[in-house]
């Protein structure tokens, strides 16, 4: 593989690791977020899923965006009668986001992040020695 093609590689890696830390840092911010009408539907939580695809100039596999999709997992119920997103039985919904498994993500986010940008300083030192052994 080239080197135009390795930093392209991990150029996508880096795109695709940046959108997924700040569609988590959307879930983290919102976690406590209801709805603005008694008994409606809060904050969703969002996930962003990528595919592998090939770049037909430099024929390396890069990672691309495939979607960013609400969680359709069910809203948890806490009773505030006096609240005013409570719904006719007084229950209010809390979005579906669990600050932990966010924070695990965000985490495993992050090392794929540096994963990919110590693919490109290797490459980028590997090229260096080369033009200097040429010289």
């Amino acid at each position: 593989m080239d080197l135009k093609a390795s930093l392209g590689v991990s150029a996508s890696g880096l795109r695709a690791q940046s959108l997924r830390m700040r569609v988590i840092a959307e879930n983290l911010a919102n976690q406590d977020s209801v709805a603005q009408t008694p008994g409606g539907d809060p904050y969703r939580r969002r996930v962003a899923s990528f595919k592998a695809q090939v770049d037909r100039a430099t024929g390396a596999t890069e990672v691309k965006v495939q979607s960013i999709e609400s969680d359709k997992s069910d809203f948890s119920r806490i009773y505030q009668p006096g609240h005013p997103a409570a719904d006719a039985q007084g229950y209010v919904l809390k979005p579906n986001v669990n600050g932990l498994v966010e924070s695990a993500d965000m985490k495993a986010a992050q090392r794929s992040y540096e994963a990919n940008l110590n693919a490109i300083e290797a490459a980028k030192s590997l090229t260096m020695r080369t033009i200097d052994l040429l010289k």
